[in-house]
């Protein structure tokens, strides 16, 4: 199968260059000009596509071939682009960085590769003139197999400042696609993990992509954007299905609130995808407002967020807190990541939370960050015992103790996260694509229709 989408990743030299503001400013513009748009990150970080979510109007996704393994990049990209007419995909870091010690697997650059599509470099030239053309030329001879189709120009001074890069660009064959001036009215607030997602400042971000739209429109050529995404040659795959990925058919089964709102605003949407198509009716809930379970749950699903930031709020929902650890005492399954553990622990940085794990959690001055190949210590709710996944941390808090009775994972010799007996939880700092590991929603789901069927039968 061979389908047509035009594409383009968005790269930079480095971090903190732009790619962020152009990228999500470019899904915005081509939006407002009546194309449909998907957006798409490259690697684990899960704020970028909260703001591509918003630009666009279509759940954000990400590529990583660490996480989801390089045979289902394409597919998993076909599935989001399904019916957009363009596709931007947002690269991490600077464009050939990637996992440590790997020579570059999982960056922009491999993405770009596996994708075939062209490639724009974001540039900031607040402090170059005309070295920014060294720049520009070394980054498109470094990997002939990486095609660097155009460039654009953010932070400039002046209209003097412009043509000085333009003219010492334009020679390398390289078109100059855009030219952003200075603004210090355009930027989104970061915290201790990197930007303030969406979800805890919507109406601020709104506000703000209505700015990054005009200023994008009015600094950067969209048809000639578009015309380099149109040349990205016919993609061959078959788009990434969850129900194929898992193998078999489910009926409709249990019920699983999945932990939402401001404190949880992160979790990767084809995991709940996967859930769906395994059966599961998956139901939002916000620890911080809602007071109530759904009415048959019978799992849990906390992703990621900061709970750190709305502790507070979060503690002072004794009923909802009392309702998680109610269905922890009964079995009900519980699958939390990173934020999820916090949440479960017994407190967080001294205020209470819901008491599933004898642990306390609280912030550090340390950063932990990285990509894990993880086992699985022993059967439980979400893996049986010698399953391998990869997976990625990013976290600033710490808890005491670092485990349980029983671990959930094991990598480089260290046991990490809780997995409880007699009830099903299975808490970690690991968050996991599942699209790369779908084994793991199958059990969950099938160990939520158990709970579900034992519920009803001890009401019956």
């Amino acid at each position: 199968m061979v389908t047509e989408v035009p594409r383009l990743v968005i790269a930079a030299p480095a971090s903190g260059n732009g790619k962020t503001t152009v990228a999500t400013g470019l899904m915005a513009a081509l939006r407002a000009a009546g194309l449909d748009v998907s957006g798409h990150k490259v690697g684990p970080d899960y704020i970028d596509p909260s703001y591509h979510a918003l630009a666009t109007g279509r759940p954000g996704r990400n590529l990583d071939p660490y996480l989801q393994a390089e045979e289902r990049v394409v597919p998993l990209f076909l599935h989001g682009a399904a019916g957009a007419d363009i596709a931007i995909v947002e690269g991490v870091m600077g464009l050939f960085d990637g996992a440590l010690g790997s020579e570059g697997f999982a960056s922009t650059a491999h993405v770009a590769r596996l994708l075939d599509a062209p490639v724009v470099l974001v540039l900031d030239a607040s402090a170059a003139g005309r070295s920014a053309a060294a720049t520009v030329h070394g980054f498109a001879s470094y990997d002939p197999s990486v095609s660097l189709a155009g460039v654009i120009l953010n932070k400039l001074g002046s209209e003097r400042h412009e043509t000085e890069l333009r003219s010492a660009i334009e020679p390398l064959g390289i078109p100059v696609l855009g030219a952003l001036r200075r603004t210090s009215g355009i930027h989104a607030p970061s915290r201790h993990l990197g930007l303030v997602p969406v979800g805890e400042r919507e109406r601020e971000a709104t506000d703000m992509l209505d700015a990054l739209r005009g200023w994008i429109a009015d600094g950067v050529d969209l048809d000639a954007v578009r015309r380099v995404a149109a040349a990205a040659p016919p993609l061959p795959g078959v788009p990434w299905d969850p129900a194929t990925a898992l193998g078999t058919p489910a009926a409709r089964g249990p019920v699983v609130a999945a932990a939402g709102g401001r404190a949880f605003t992160f979790r990767y949407t084809e995991n709940v995808e996967l859930l769906s198509a395994a059966g599961a009716e998956v139901i939002d809930v916000d620890p911080l407002s809602d007071e109530h379970l759904p009415e048959d749950c019978a799992g849990l699903y906390f992703g990621g967020g900061f709970p750190e930031v709305h502790a507070d709020e979060l503690s002072a929902n004794d009923a909802l807190r009392a309702e998680v650890a109610a269905a922890a005492a009964r079995g009900l399954p519980v699958v939390a990541e990173c934020a999820g553990l916090t949440y479960l622990c017994r407190e967080l940085d001294g205020l209470p939370m819901a008491g599933v794990l004898d642990a306390a959690a609280a912030m550090t001055p340390k950063r932990t960050l990285g990509y894990r190949t993880a086992r699985a210590v022993g059967d439980n709710v979400l893996a049986t015992q010698g399953d391998t996944v990869t997976g990625h941390e990013f976290h600033r808090t710490a808890v005491t103790p670092a485990r349980g009775r029983r671990a959930a994972w094991r990598w480089h010799g260290t046991e990490e996260g809780f997995v409880t007996a007699p009830s099903g939880v299975h808490a970690s700092y690991l968050h996991v694509h599942w699209a790369g590991h779908p084994a793991l929603a199958r059990r969950f789901a099938a160990s939520a229709a158990a709970a579900d069927r034992a519920e009803r039968a001890s009401s019956a």
